[in-house]
C-alpha cells in the first residue's frame, strides 16, 4: 500500500503487569487514544476528514492503522518536523498540544510510549518518558502585507473586523474600524478582495497575528480582452512613425550619440 496513504499509531503500556493490547486495555486509555488519533489527523485546519479514514486495530500494543490519507497536506510536513524535538512551534498547534499531552502522560507513567510511523518508516517518531519535545523561542516582527481572499464576514458593533478566507482555506480575522468599512459604495461581502494590512509575523512559522486593516485596494485580476486590444492599438499608432524602434529606444537610453 502507498506509504503516503497510511499511518500506524500505537501506544505501549501495561495494566496489572500485563502489556496493553486490543484484548487488554482500559476503557479510559482506549477512548483517549482514539480521540487523540482523530484530532492529530484532523489538525486545526481539518487536514484530514476522519469520516473518510479507515482504521484497523493490530495485535501487540494498542495500535490503529489509519488508511485514506492521500488528501492530507500539512500532516506530512508536520511529521517531518517532528524528527527534531525542537519543533513544536513549527507544526499545527493542535498536533503540538497532543504531543505535549502524550509527553506529560509518559513522564508520569514510564511504561507508556506513543509511536507514529508510515509503513516504510521513512516518517516516524516516538514519545516516551525521555522525550523532550519543546517549542523554540518565538520571533515576531511587525510587517505590512497585501492579503488576497474572499470576504466572508465583516462588521461588528463592539469589535469591528473583517473575516478573510485566503487561498489555503484558512480564515483570518482582521481588525478594522466602522469608518473604514463604511468607505465606498461597493458591496465587498462574499467577493474577492485585496487587503492592505499590518500584522505581526512569526519568522519561524509564517503565522500572522494582531492583523489590522489599512485599506481595501483596487483589485481586478480578470483579463479584459477588449482593454488589451485597445492598448495594443494605441501603442501601434504611437509607434507608427518610428522606422526602427530598437535604435530609437537605445538612443533614448543613451546608448547612442
Amino acid at each position: 500500500m502507498n506509504s503516503i496513504n497510511q499511518l500506524r499509531f500505537a501506544v505501549n503500556d501495561s495494566i496489572n503487569d500485563v502489556e496493553v493490547s486490543p484484548s487488554h486495555v482500559s476503557l479510559a486509555l482506549l477512548g483517549e487514544f482514539q480521540k487523540d488519533v482523530s484530532e492529530f489527523l484532523k489538525g486545526s485546519n481539518r487536514d484530514v476528514d476522519p469520516s473518510k479514514v479507515v482504521i484497523s486495530i493490530e495485535n501487540g500494543s494498542l495500535a490503529f492503522v489509519a488508511t485514506g490519507l492521500l488528501a492530507a497536506t500539512t500532516l506530512w510536513s508536520d511529521l517531518a518536523h517532528l524528527k527534531s524535538e525542537d519543533s513544536l512551534n513549527l507544526i499545527d498547534s493542535k498536533r503540538a498540544s497532543i504531543v505535549e499531552r502524550w509527553q506529560a502522560s509518559a513522564q508520569k507513567n514510564p511504561h507508556r510510549r506513543y509511536f507514529i510511523a508510515d509503513p516504510s518508516t521513512k516518517i516516524s517518531f516516538a514519545v516516551d518518558s525521555t522525550s523532550n519535545f519543546r517549542k523554540t523561542e518565538d520571533a515576531w516582527v511587525h510587517v505590512e502585507k497585501y492579503l488576497h481572499g474572499t470576504v466572508v464576514d465583516m462588521g461588528g458593533s463592539t469589535r469591528v473586523n473583517v473575516h478573510l478566507k485566503i487561498e489555503t482555506g484558512a480564515t483570518l480575522t482582521i481588525d478594522s474600524t466602522q469608518d473604514l468599512l463604511a468607505q465606498g459604495e461597493q458591496n465587498r461581502l462574499y467577493r474577492s478582495a485585496l487587503l492592505h494590512v499590518t500584522a505581526e509575523e512569526n519568522l519561524l512559522t509564517g503565522e500572522l497575528r494582531h492583523l489590522r486593516l489599512l485599506a481595501f485596494e483596487n483589485h481586478q485580476p480578470s483579463y479584459d480582452d477588449y482593454e488589451f486590444n485597445q492598448m495594443v492599438e494605441r501603442g501601434t499608432q504611437a509607434w507608427a512613425n518610428v522606422p526602427d524602434t530598437t535604435s530609437w529606444l537605445e538612443m533614448i537610453r543613451g546608448s547612442q550619440a
